[in-house]
């Protein structure tokens, strides 16, 4: 059975905790900083609290903290392997010549056609890119894929949420099984799903508590998870927020007493 690990620790940080070329792939979607502004625009509907969804919005990864994310994600990731970033047009413009700068070579944006429109105004979004990077030169193990990935999004999932059919054919195109897949703000899981269930190994970190909920729930059944320690760590954080939180609500109860 393949293992996957779930860290409760800030992106960067965790990553630089790992080994130097110890990675067999990197694909995430970092809850980049343009987000922010279409979710105060109205022209998502991934909000924090609205009539058009009840979802929880997330912390926002600061576009001046890409560089620092790029240094480990080239020096933890293996030569001659891929890394794969979700972006939108905004933050690709930003973060393509800080990737460069740092070694790794732009291949193309790979374009997610989303299948039915979302929300937005002049001409409605259909589609999301994904920057394709190579740190030193890998074959793709399948040169009949196209350039565009038809898959339809997931409505009412967790903010931003990708198909882990999606996410399948990035996985196969640029591993092999037994290796490790690596996403630095895992979500909901769905890059630990993709791998588990093509026979990849699993690493991911994310500072929200739902999204460790969630994604062990999905990966508990596909795999084993190796990381006892960490996860102890984190119920018992998850444990403390727990009885602040109550302990917060009650005083509002009381003050409106």
């Amino acid at each position: 059975m393949n293992t996957y690990e779930l860290i409760n620790l800030d992106a960067v940080e965790w990553l630089k905790s790992l080994p130097s070329e110890s990675v067999d792939l990197f694909i995430t979607d970092p809850p980049y900083e343009s987000l922010e502004k279409h979710r105060s625009k109205g022209t998502t509907t991934r909000l924090k609290v609205s009539k058009g969804s009840s979802n929880k919005w997330f912390e926002i990864f600061p576009n001046e903290r890409f560089e620092d994310l790029f240094i480990e994600v080239f020096r933890v990731l293996k030569k001659n392997s891929h890394f794969y970033l979700f972006c939108d047009q905004e933050t690709m413009f930003y973060v393509k010549p800080i990737a460069e700068r740092l070694g790794f070579k732009f291949w193309k944006p790979l374009v997610w056609d989303k299948e039915k429109i979302g929300m937005g105004y002049h001409y409605r979004a259909r589609y999301e890119f994904i920057l394709f990077f190579e740190k030193g030169k890998r074959k793709l193990n399948n040169l009949g894929i196209p350039d565009v990935l038809s898959c339809a999004r997931i409505r009412n999932g967790y903010p931003t949420e990708k198909p882990s059919e999606l996410i399948k054919t990035l996985v196969e195109q640029s591993t092999v099984e037994g290796d490790l897949v690596v996403d630095p703000f895992f979500g909901s899981g769905s890059a630990g799903v993709a791998a588990l269930e093509l026979k990849r190994n699993f690493m991911g970190s994310d500072i929200s508590k739902d999204a460790h909920e969630l994604a062990n729930e999905k990966l508990s059944v596909l795999g084993e998870c190796v990381n006892v320690k960490n996860s102890a760590k984190f119920e018992e954080s998850t444990l403390e927020i727990s009885k602040i939180e109550a302990v917060e609500q009650k005083n509002l109860e009381l003050n409106y007493a």
